[in-house]
């Protein structure tokens, strides 16, 4: 799959999910070789504790983007798969307490950097259903109350949830899929996988609050994506315009399909 990821110019793979040590810590340090070999970034999985809590960065001129990753457990991710000091694991967080939410924050600040970026990726939660845990709300609060993070990118679900803009940061609940081996999965149609969103978040690159959110939708047929019809974007804005109502997010459709948030 390396090629797949070097021609769509993928900078950074995501590692702290509850699928990348299905091969065991073999299996682990094989794929961060594979991706290192070809100039891919990665974050929340390592040979060690240090490497995977370790953020990825990527710079931009003006700043540096961070991306740091975790998981739960109540994504189906094993807390025996975290990282140890001397053997290859994941970034595993124990709960979203408010202790923990500190302490992340402060592994975050101590590497942020005036004009840095941070992305805080957070495999969470389970594979189905559109409700947000009162404590998955308050974890996100207070990493951008605490001025750690200026993204949250949430997923597990295999379908888009919820988005809230807190203190002008953007907060991604659930990402859903965008290509995987699940199509045609039997039991959960009413979710709609195939119709996937790439997501496109710009920031003020002064103060790094929320401009906009764009989102162009897909349908994914074996293994390829297409553009949707104006029916199914509807369905989609329709879905974000419900899951968003308590959060206060509403989505708008352009021309061309394409989703957007409504920055007020």
């Amino acid at each position: 799959n390396v090629p797949c990821l070097t021609a769509a110019k993928i900078d950074c793979c995501v590692l702290a999910n509850n699928h990348v040590l299905d091969w065991g810590r073999a299996g682990l340090e094989e794929t961060l070789r594979s991706l290192r070999s070809a100039g891919i970034g990665t974050a929340g999985a390592g040979l060690n504790l240090c490497e995977a809590l370790s953020p990825c960065i990527i710079d931009f001129g003006a700043g540096r983007l961070l991306i740091f990753a975790f998981a739960t457990d109540d994504s189906g991710t094993p807390q025996w798969w975290s990282a140890t000091a001397t053997k290859p694991g994941i970034s595993f967080l124990p709960d979203l307490s408010e202790s923990t939410a500190t302490h992340v924050s402060e592994q975050i600040n101590a590497v942020k950097r005036p004009g840095d970026i941070a992305v805080v990726s957070l495999h969470w939660s389970g594979n189905w259903g559109y409700e947000i845990p009162p404590h998955q709300r308050a974890f996100a609060h207070r990493l951008i109350d605490s001025s750690a993070a200026d993204v949250i990118h949430g997923h597990s679900s295999h379908h888009r949830k919820a988005i809230e803009i807190h203190q002008g940061k953007p907060i991604l609940y659930g990402c859903g899929d965008f290509i995987n081996d699940y199509e045609g999965i039997e039991g959960y149609e009413e979710y709609r996988t195939q119709l996937v969103l790439a997501y496109f978040v710009t920031l003020d690159r002064s103060t790094h609050r929320l401009v906009r959110i764009e989102m162009t939708p897909f349908e994914t047929y074996r293994f390829s994506l297409r553009r949707v019809s104006a029916a199914d974007a509807c369905w989609l804005k329709g879905i974000l315009d419900r899951e968003g109502k308590p959060f206060g997010t509403r989505v708008t459709i352009n021309q061309d399909n394409r989703l957007q948030i409504d920055v007020v």
